[in-house]
């Protein structure tokens, strides 16, 4: 189903010419930092509202105020989404998880996902390559054992050189919950399903990091990759950081604020950086695309991978966030295409899945 994208990616597409959009579509480049629940095409979401919603606005037994939240949820995505900061972006997602609460609404999305990422569209794929995230839920219909089958399922239709799944922990979790999590990724792994990794993610004001050192040591034992989002916003405290850093993970997701002793760890390590342009764009945490922290990444020769985030409420596309690398400034970094080429392939360079 079509994506239609807006916004600062799609000025940054508008701006190139046939020959620069046919280089970047030809490009094998790696979605490593897509959200299942965040990618969903706006169409598929509106069919699955217009099912919930007449299952449930008669239906005495369901919440009485879920119809509203779901309603009011996926009309502010269909208008696009204006965010002040960070911390209201979570707000959107009660909505969504309501829509993705069956086995068959969850498989329907996941597989809309995929298509999205993988399925040749004008030709060309937006991806070569893609690493799913999924928090696994538990809701009435399917406990987080069966969720995470569920999204497998769909993700196994492709070959294996195409498609993964990391498995997502939020850092609102309970110790016991986000271990179960990590042992149904093990657990599917040795199985031969094709679980490849293991991240945190959530609002950065919640949670107790101590609670997950267990977590990840378990999951780098049976070979899972960690990738962490880390150091989102200012507020962020340098002491958590560093904490989430002593875990060793392969990735990190955003990384926008990393202070000298943080990023002294990061390059020793060298651990790649997950950039989401547009979602640090429309989240406020940099001002301007100038302002963001991928220059400095590129300056020091440093991993990293350009991503999408969440195409649902960013209105973003693979294709138009290789295109901000591209475009001329003030609407792109006026990278070369050379320059390009070499983030496509650092980027599939740092796949868990290889």
């Amino acid at each position: 189903m079509a994506h239609t994208i807006a916004g600062f990616a799609a000025d940054a597409l508008n701006s190139l010419s046939a020959s620069q959009v046919e280089f970047l579509q030809r490009l094998p480049k790696a979605e490593l930092h897509a959200h299942l629940n965040g990618s969903i095409p706006l169409p598929v979401l509106r069919e699955l509202a217009y099912e919930f919603l007449a299952e449930n606005i008669s239906n005495p037994a369901h919440d009485v105020a879920l119809p509203d939240l779901v309603r009011t949820g996926v009309e502010q995505l269909q208008r696009g989404v204006v965010l002040g900061e960070i911390h209201q972006f979570f707000a959107l997602f009660p909505a969504i998880y309501a829509l993705t609460s069956t086995p068959d609404a969850l498989r329907r999305a996941a597989h809309a996902v995929l298509g999205h990422f993988l399925s040749c569209s004008d030709g060309y794929p937006q991806a070569a390559y893609l690493e799913l995230r999924t928090t696994p839920r538990e809701t009435p219909s399917m406990n987080r054992l069966r969720y995470l089958e569920v999204v497998l399922d769909e993700v196994e239709k492709y070959p294996r050189e195409q498609a993964a799944l990391i498995v997502s922990l939020d850092r609102r979790m309970s110790p016991a919950v986000s271990m179960e999590c990590v042992e149904h990724a093990i657990y599917l792994k040795k199985g031969g399903r094709r679980v490849v990794g293991i991240d945190l993610c959530g609002d950065p004001k919640a949670g107790n990091m101590d609670e997950f050192a267990q977590q990840f040591r378990t999951a780098k034992e049976a070979g899972l990759g960690i990738t962490l989002h880390i150091a989102e916003t200012e507020d962020c405290p340098a002491a958590e950081t560093l904490q989430l850093l002593s875990y060793e993970p392969d990735r990190l997701g955003h990384a926008t604020f990393l202070d000298e002793a943080a990023k002294k760890i990061v390059h020793t390590k060298e651990m790649c950086i997950e950039i989401c342009l547009s979602s640090n764009l429309l989240c406020k945490t940099v001002p301007t695309l100038d302002d963001h922290h991928i220059r400095y990444y590129l300056g020091h020769d440093h991993p990293i991978v350009v991503c999408t985030d969440d195409i649902l409420p960013f209105r973003n596309s693979l294709l138009g966030e290789y295109a901000l690398l591209m475009a001329e400034p003030p609407l792109g970094l006026g990278l070369t295409e050379p320059e390009v080429e070499k983030i496509a392939r650092m980027g599939m360079g740092c796949r868990f899945g290889q």
